[in-house]
C-alpha cells in the first residue's frame, strides 16, 4: 500500500530523515511524505512518530498502485 501523510510547515532535513522509509516534498506551506507503508502497524507507527515529533498531521490518505 502506499500512502501520503501531509503535516504542516517545512520539516528540516534532520525532521525528514526520521522518516527515511518515506520520500518527501515541501509545497505550499506543508511537507508531503509518500511511499510504501507495509501495513497497518507501520501506518500507526508513522502516526505515533509524527505525534511524538511534535508534528501536525493536516490529511493522510491511501493512494492508488
Amino acid at each position: 500500500m502506499r500512502y501520503e501523510i501531509r503535516v504542516e510547515g517545512h520539516l528540516s532535513e534532520t525532521l525528514a530523515a526520521s522518516f527515511r522509509e518515506l520520500d518527501h516534498v515541501v509545497m505550499a506551506g506543508q511537507t508531503v511524505l509518500y511511499g510504501q507503508v507495509v501495513d497497518e502497524a507501520h501506518l500507526y507507527g508513522l502516526l505515533a512518530r509524527c505525534q511524538s515529533l511534535g508534528l501536525r498531521v493536516v490529511e493522510m490518505r491511501q493512494l492508488p498502485e
